[in-house]
């Protein structure tokens, strides 16, 4: 029960609602950006890294951003977060299919995502009873992926019903602008003055995390491959359209859903080193039959390989948890875990970013084959680091 986690004094309601709606919205564009931008706006596979670059470049700018902003508080900010996002998706509703004018709007809707997505922990804790912020935030989390659940199978359920009778693609994004309005307008119940945590507003470099450093910079080169490239592949190449995008995602939230709570119980059972190194090794087969299929099996074989193969990969990806796990084992203090975390997703953004614009050229050049093998040669570069990893020797290394 909420009323058991949350603190009846703090808007947690109000919270929980508007991260679900506008959970919804984010599944109704995630779920047709794709099409919309292959189909429409006819990009090409470099187009689509480019586009993706300025995607995540508010993920590695959000440090600065937030150091900006350290006087707001934590309410202010997810407001703001949902404001300019619903810029972004009405610059998407209106302006016409041309790259660089929807390439801008995907920024700024990025930008109050990210925004968002900073605050959202921040606020679950704030809001908790005390000795109930885990499950605060494991409750938040649900409410959103539960919203963007909702959105990708509306998306199918549409699309099934009336592709070929009408564009629907602007009027999805309509839809999407709306109900982010409506989780703005939730979110302005939110009344009271939570200080944000200052250790996100700064890097936090220690010699003695320099391994997790490193394990970030390669689990964020290959997964954005996978999150960019993998869906555009089905795209361009298969010919997917956006129900089968749409289903596709679906089936990789609900599979996240159920084994995240099992690869966790792996990581405490078997250690986190483990689970980094084995992780590796699943990926090298998912990257190998995603980059590979077409030359192995007839095309709608492959298409179903690939789409199993994209589910996998959403599954093993939930093996990063080990690597937070290694960071606390490392820490001396939650305040250190918290800063230190987040300078690894700011690590992982930059080299996200640069993965993002290379790809796509990668791919137009050299072929597909070449951007999924480069994506297993970095999962390999991540369980040679891995296999190196021990925390107690590592923390004998001067902070």
């Amino acid at each position: 029960m909420p009323s058991k986690i949350f603190r009846p004094d703090s808007q947690y309601k109000a919270f929980i609602l508007s991260l679900a709606v506008i959970g919804l919205a984010y599944g109704l564009y995630k779920a047709v950006l794709d099409n919309y931008l292959a189909e429409i706006v006819s990009m090409s596979q470099f187009d689509r890294g480019v586009s993706e670059f300025f995607r995540e470049l508010p993920g590695f700018l959000l440090v600065f951003i937030l150091a900006l902003l350290y006087e707001c508080s934590a309410e202010k900010i997810f407001k703001a977060g949902a404001l300019i996002m619903l810029a972004g998706m009405l610059m998407q509703s209106v302006i016409p299919a041309n790259r660089v004018l929807v390439t801008a709007a995907v920024f700024v809707y990025s930008l109050g995502e990210h925004m968002q997505f900073g605050m959202r922990s921040t606020l679950a804790l704030e809001y908790s009873q005390t000795g109930r912020g885990g499950a605060a935030l494991g409750l938040q989390n649900a409410a959103y992926q539960f919203g963007t659940l909702a959105g990708y199978i509306v998306v199918a359920l549409v699309f099934g019903f009336l592709a070929g009778k009408m564009s629907l693609y602007r009027p999805v994004f309509v839809a999407s602008s709306a109900i982010i309005a409506a989780g703005l307008i939730i979110s302005l119940k939110m009344t009271g003055q939570s200080g944000h945590e200052h250790t996100v507003t700064r890097f936090y470099f220690r010699r003695k995390y320099f391994k997790f450093y490193m394990l970030e910079i390669f689990y964020g080169a290959r997964k954005q491959i996978f999150f960019t490239f993998g869906p555009y592949l089905l795209v361009l190449f298969y010919g997917a359209g956006a129900m089968a995008i749409s289903i596709l995602f679906a089936l990789s939230a609900i599979a996240t859903f159920v084994f995240s709570p099992i690869v966790g119980r792996i990581i405490d059972r078997f250690g986190y080193k483990i689970v980094m190194i084995m992780d590796t090794l699943i990926l090298v087969i998912v990257c190998f039959f995603y980059g590979f299929a077409h030359h192995i099996f007839p095309k709608d074989i492959a298409f179903i390989v690939c789409c199993v193969n994209y589910v996998l990969d959403a599954v093993i990806s939930l093996a990063s948890m080990a690597s937070n796990v290694y960071v606390q084992d490392l820490s001396d203090t939650p305040e250190e875990v918290k800063a230190t975390i987040s300078t690894g997703v700011s690590v992982n953004h930059l080299i996200t970013i640069l993965i993002a614009l290379f790809g796509g050229w990668i791919w137009q050049v050299m072929g597909i084959e070449t951007l999924f093998m480069m994506s297993a040669v970095f999962g390999l570069f991540n369980s040679a680091y891995a296999a190196t990893v021990n925390a107690e020797e590592d923390r004998k290394i001067a902070g």
